[in-house]
């Protein structure tokens, strides 16, 4: 998608971080924009302050977890802008893992925020997409750690994983319908998913406690400091917009990562290279 002045895009996690980014430089390229998020006032204010930037700005309360609530969010969407070209499923929360405490709610809230979020946003706009006939583009963020399981055994891991396959399947279905596909692989970015806690359900219970002296306190501590001095998220949604124009599967935003994933390459392919071996 070239031209995207004119166009509609709807963003999930609007309210704050990479989506609020992503809803800004829509804006700024002549997009109408619909900004989701499950926290009504943040949103109401990142709303106001996209006002400059255009009267096509809107806002609508939104649990991806609940797919009743995406379709009321993509009706809303509908009725106020029209057609909807541009999807991004970019809310996402950041759970407790490790081997310690292993809590089914914590995983449940995960999988249900971050990979089943990201299908209900598919399976809500995908058919009209594919009605309209004007070409769209689907962004779902996973993340660095949908590469590489560098942090452990993680419900993060586990649903941004997922979140990677199922993008490299969408896309290669939909390219002959002309509609684009990218899965969003950033590394660290100046976000609140630190703090993702702060918009729990009551009905996935109380976060585990977490002791600050586990592995697992400690992995988190050292996250929440990566966060600080990670990349500014216009940054990120700079490229996104890249790969939309140019049709890529895949954005990266930090390079330096890159030593950890051939690690993650090298045993693969030796694993390959054993089994081949054996005949």
């Amino acid at each position: 998608m070239r031209k995207l002045a004119g166009k509609t895009a709807f963003v999930t996690g609007g309210a704050s971080g990479i989506g609020l980014a992503l809803g800004r430089a829509f804006a700024q390229a002549g997009m109408k924009v619909m900004l989701a998020d499950i926290e009504t006032e943040a949103l109401a204010a990142a709303v106001k302050s996209l006002h400059n930037l255009g009267p096509d700005v809107r806002g609508v309360p939104c649990d991806v977890a609940d797919p009743v609530s995406v379709e009321r969010a993509a009706a809303a969407s509908f009725q106020a802008f029209g057609n909807v070209h541009v999807v991004c499923n970019n809310a996402g929360v950041a759970g407790g893992g490790g081997i310690d405490t292993i809590s089914l709610d914590s995983w449940r809230w995960v999988l249900d925020v971050n990979l089943m979020g990201v299908l209900h946003g598919i399976r809500t706009f995908l058919p009209h997409i594919r009605a309209h006939g004007e070409g769209g583009h689907i962004v779902n963020t996973a993340s660095m750690a949908g590469m590489d399981s560098g942090l452990g055994f993680s419900s993060y891991v586990a649903s941004k994983f997922a979140v990677v396959g199922m993008s490299e399947g969408l896309a290669t279905q939909l390219k002959p319908l002309g509609i684009g596909v990218t899965v969003l692989c950033p590394g660290y970015v100046r976000t609140r998913i630190g703090e993702s806690g702060r918009n729990r359900p009551e009905r996935y219970g109380a976060a585990p406690t977490l002791d600050p002296a586990s592995p697992a306190g400690a992995v988190v501590a050292r996250i929440a400091e990566l966060l600080k001095a990670g990349l500014d998220p216009s940054e990120v949604a700079a490229r996104v917009l890249a790969a939309i124009r140019e049709d890529e599967l895949y954005v990266f935003t930090h390079p330096e990562m890159r030593a950890e994933l051939e690690q993650r390459f090298a045993a693969i392919r030796a694993a390959m290279d054993k089994a081949e071996g054996r005949g």
